[in-house]
């Protein structure tokens, strides 16, 4: 089972910027408490995403944090073109590059600028270049539950593209519902009808959710056979395209308690996640209620 908690989706949307002495101590203490998977930046303009401006320094600082030999977590660094490439294997620490591929045009077009054949050459250059850098690769799935834009989709357009993903020699893949609108029914639904399709490659999750729903979605995905969430302590975060203000990243407490429920063990204690979850809470108040905006280090 693995669990990827997501601070860099949770703070990305947040008015106030974190300073990065803060990002280094909130990551630090996920680390301490048994977090091994964590998306915890992105390589990508800061004039469209200030919150992200710091990810070098972020991860300079990171990797003076101590962690058990034979022990070390994994740290995803998103990427949206050529230039996040380069500067996020020029990062140390960075041992994840993750790439959003959209299979919805509209999508594309709006969040990276791109036609379908840029995209698909991007992804290529990415699997090549953090092979030959000794780095993984995740590709999310966006808009890969259906798209509120009225474009064609079908668990067959997901299939095909697992299939493409899985012949360049990509082996994590998360199926994102990007604007939170699909049913459990639903999310079920396309994971047993794609999951066979790629033998050896490690399907997950990224979900968003109504606070009501979440468990439900997750439940679903477990019980189709899913091995790999995306969650974000608190539900912190989100995706603004939603046009829901109560849809928001599935909160990691509630995959956790969801999976405990079924026997599953994701290595995280509850005296652990409650500390996780506190300090959340305190970094949600302070950078979202307050009416100063805190500087950027």
């Amino acid at each position: 089972m693995t669990i990827v908690e997501c601070p860099r989706d949770a703070w990305q949307g947040l008015r106030q910027v974190i300073p990065t002495e803060e990002k280094v101590q909130y990551l630090s203490r996920l680390i301490s408490l048994g977090f091994r998977h964590i998306d915890a930046v992105s390589f990508v303009s800061p004039k469209h995403v200030p919150q992200m401006a710091d990810s070098e320094a972020v991860m300079a600082r990171l990797t003076e944090v101590k962690t058990p030999a034979g022990d070390a977590p994994e740290i995803i660094g998103i990427v949206v073109n050529a230039q996040g490439l380069e500067r996020a294997l020029a990062a140390p620490g960075v041992t994840t590059v993750g790439y959003p591929y959209s299979i919805s045009a509209y999508f594309r077009r709006a969040n990276a600028n791109m036609s379908r054949a840029e995209s698909r050459e991007l992804v290529k250059k990415l699997q090549r270049d953090t092979n030959a850098a000794g780095r993984k690769l995740v590709v999310y799935i966006s808009m890969a539950f259906g798209n509120p834009y009225d474009e064609p989709w079908g668990p067959e357009l997901v299939e095909e593209t697992l299939v493409w993903l899985k012949d360049l020699g990509v082996r994590t893949v998360s199926l994102a519902d990007t604007v939170g609108t699909a049913s459990p029914e639903e999310v079920a639904r396309l994971y047993q009808a794609v999951k066979g399709c790629v033998a050896g490659v490690d399907v997950g999750v990224h979900l968003h959710s109504r606070p009501e729903r979440a468990a439900e979605k997750i439940l679903a995905a477990y019980e189709a056979g899913c091995r790999r969430f995306d969650g974000a302590l608190t539900g912190l975060g989100g995706c603004p395209f939603a046009g829901d203000e109560l849809v928001g990243n599935i909160p990691t407490e509630a995959v956790l308690t969801t999976l405990a429920s079924r026997g599953v063990s994701t290595g995280i204690d509850t005296k652990s996640l409650a500390v996780a979850c506190a300090m959340t809470e305190e970094l949600r108040e302070k950078y979202t209620n307050t009416a100063e905006a805190a500087k950027p280090n």
